[in-house]
């Protein structure tokens, strides 16, 4: 008997199914979504909008290069809106997250999701005509025994 003969193979279209996941467990990793809006803890005392009622003075935009290098709050989603504070009436800037940004990760998530189901349906259908295949020969070789 030869080694390795009772053992069971991945079917042709087997191997292209687990390199289509790994791959799109490496998309997933890589589209994660932004982390959650980071707190800036300055030197002396934590963010004013932490502890008491403030209102937004700009809307949500999305930061300057130079904003980007100088001002911590754009690191984690490269959006940032300037809020004072009611009570120090200090004005500060406060990471937040653009609705166009989400917008766009869902129909890129979305998009991808369809790709995927694409995919799978066709190797379902490719599936489901090799199976029928062989049914249809051991039928073909029963009624030929015949």
């Amino acid at each position: 008997m030869l080694a390795g003969a009772g053992r069971h193979r991945l079917p042709r279209g087997g191997h292209l199914c687990w390199l289509l996941c790994a791959f799109t467990l490496k998309l997933c990793e890589a589209e994660a979504l932004v982390p959650e809006e980071k707190l800036s803890v300055s030197t002396s005392t934590s963010p004013c909008w932490l502890v008491e009622e403030f209102v937004v003075t700009e809307e949500c935009t999305p930061c300057s290069n130079f904003q980007i290098k100088s001002t911590p709050e754009c690191g984690s989603t490269g959006y940032v809106e300037k809020i004072t504070c009611s009570s120090s009436k200090r004005s500060e800037f406060k990471s937040c997250r653009s609705a166009l940004m989400e917008q766009y990760l869902f129909w890129k998530f979305e998009g991808t999701m369809v790709g995927v189901a694409l995919v799978f349906a066709c190797l379902v259908i490719i599936r489901q005509r090799q199976l029928d295949r062989k049914a249809l020969e051991k039928v073909r070789k029963q009624i030929e025994s015949i």
